[in-house]
């Protein structure tokens, strides 16, 4: 079966499960929209060489983008674009402060999100991902909430274009493997 495309195994398994609503040539309704049980039934994983063929050779080589290498690539390009709104950006001081604070909005959370997952040793089951998400998501809202009331001369513009920049690091580290 491993020699067949992906496809045509899992219509053969279908054919070879008597469990199968379309081996026996019979349609059933389920309560439920979706049975995630059938579903499982149904689950045919890709071989090695299924893998390399879809997504290259280079499929089970770990990513170099580690969590901290993230982070420091957003804490760098945060402050370059803080260095192009000082630069091109009038006043410059509340300029530059806003865009740091915007890049800091990203990046502190996800210091602390890697920082949660170092801490769990490398056992990080979903549960743990899951909770560190919340917890940055929320770090976040904390952070533009404090931004809003404590700072008064925040210029919107310099802080959301540097947190938007500064979010888009994630798909650059996905790109670079």
């Amino acid at each position: 079966m491993a020699d067949r495309e992906p496809g045509t195994r899992h219509d053969e398994r279908a054919r070879h499960d008597p469990s199968s609503a379309r081996a026996g040539g019979r349609s059933e309704t389920f309560d439920d929209a979706w049975d995630a049980e059938q579903q499982d039934k149904n689950f045919v994983p890709l071989t090695r060489a299924e893998a390399e063929k879809l997504f290259g050779s280079d499929v089970s080589s770990p990513s170099r983008a580690t969590p901290f290498k993230v982070v420091a690539a957003q804490v760098v390009l945060s402050l370059v674009v803080t260095l192009v709104w000082w630069l091109f950006y009038e006043p410059r001081g509340a300029a530059a402060l806003s865009a740091l604070l915007g890049g800091a909005i990203c990046w502190v959370p996800s210091a602390l999100f890697a920082a949660r997952l170092k801490g769990a040793g490398g056992a990080g089951s979903i549960l743990t991902w899951m909770i560190g998400e919340m917890l940055k998501m929320g770090a976040t809202v904390a952070m533009f909430v404090a931004v809003a009331v404590w700072y008064h001369d925040v210029r919107w513009l310099p802080l959301f274009v540097t947190f938007l920049v500064t979010l888009q690091t994630y798909w650059l580290a996905l790109a670079w493997r």
